[in-house]
């Protein structure tokens, strides 16, 4: 409640006339000079608002009487280091992968931009680093569906793998359980005889059917041992290498449903440079062959 002003008898300071319970409030004021820094302050960011982007609108926001933006200073920036690159970028489209492995010039900028646009574009699915994860190959050891070679890896960035793009790489495994072209017991008898060919156990007998049941139905993709046929794209099933798990379990599954995973053409979202780039790279992660 209101009382009257007068001088604290603690501190000397005049109150300001405000009491609750007993308790005075002292007029004791910010410094002038915080106060002056203060209004400034607050002029400023008025005056701020009015130079740069600020205010929103219903629809956008308001873009300040400056005419700078940060985008536009961004969009310059990304500008310039393309200019500054081009030369570079032109050598990549025109030399192929075997030649820009041996230009150490080439070879930094590749390792440089590869892994900026590997992990833009590619770690989502391949790891970082090419580690591969279920259902998505290794790109950093030897085992390749369609080939390790720079050719084959550029051909298979180029273009994906089982997508719309009339070059795409195309193996389309039956679904022999789901379309009754195999019975239960055959795909379990399959299933022990791939695994056999790396080295895990099965019984004899079911390894033996199996033999015979692989070698009518799957050989011509994946070869008569199971050491893979990359032209039909047909995995190799003898190295203990396992895109989507090797146990039985997901081994009978594979062979009952199939599997047709797809990748990307990638020459449909980014320009001839970058693909080279990435086909380099991903050939120097240490898969390469």
């Amino acid at each position: 409640m209101p009382t009257k002003i007068e001088k604290d008898a603690a501190t000397g300071t005049d109150t300001t006339g405000h009491e609750w319970d007993g308790i005075k409030e002292l007029n004791t004021p910010l410094p002038k000079w915080w106060l002056y820094t203060f209004y400034a302050c607050i002029a400023w960011g008025l005056v701020y608002t009015v130079l740069y982007p600020s205010w929103p609108t219903l629809s956008s926001h308001f873009g300040g009487t400056s005419g700078w933006t940060q985008r536009a200073e961004v969009a310059e920036a990304l500008a310039r280091q393309k200019e500054g690159q081009a030369e570079l970028r032109e050598k990549i489209v025109a030399l192929d992968i075997d030649s820009i492995r041996k230009d150490p010039a080439l070879m930094g900028y590749v390792q440089a931009a590869g892994r900026v646009a590997f992990a833009d574009n590619c770690a989502g699915c391949h790891g970082a680093g090419g580690a591969g994860a279920t259902g998505f190959p290794v790109l950093a050891d030897d085992d390749w569906i369609w080939g390790g070679k720079p050719d084959q890896i550029l051909q298979t960035i180029t273009y994906g793998i089982r997508n719309s793009n009339e070059n795409s790489r195309i193996s389309d495994m039956p679904r022999f359980g789901a379309d009754g072209m195999l019975t239960k017991e055959q795909i379990g008898d399959v299933a022990d005889y791939v695994l056999s060919l790396s080295g895990q156990g099965g019984g004899a007998a079911a390894v033996e059917r199996g033999s015979v049941i692989f070698a009518e139905n799957c050989a011509a993709c994946h070869g008569e041992k199971g050491e893979g046929v990359q032209d039909m794209g047909g995995p190799r099933l003898s190295d203990g290498i396992w895109l989507y798990g090797g146990d039985r379990k997901n081994v009978i599954e594979t062979i009952t449903y199939a599997r047709r995973g797809n990748m990307p053409a990638w020459i449909e979202r980014l320009d001839p440079a970058t693909v080279k780039v990435l086909a380099t790279y991903v050939h120097a992660l240490g898969g390469g062959q």
